[in-house]
């Protein structure tokens, strides 16, 4: 799972406007590798990163 942490619009994905704070990718939309990949790094003519990777906490088992 990724968090955008600058807003962008996606121009791959029918220009979707994502903003800081939300989830990517948004509904049904599934970006390739590169594109994820080209998001995690920092931009050379923005200077900063789109998005980041959120570690998914494992939930404690109900068995006790």
């Amino acid at each position: 799972m990724y968090k955008v942490i600058n807003r962008f619009i996606d121009k791959e994905d029918n220009d979707t406007l994502y903003e800081a704070g939300e989830v990517y990718p948004k509904g049904n939309y599934k970006p390739s590798k590169k594109r994820i990949e080209l998001l995690l790094k920092e931009h050379p003519s923005y200077n900063c990163k789109f998005i980041e990777k959120v570690k998914e906490e494992k939930k404690p088992s109900d068995k006790g």
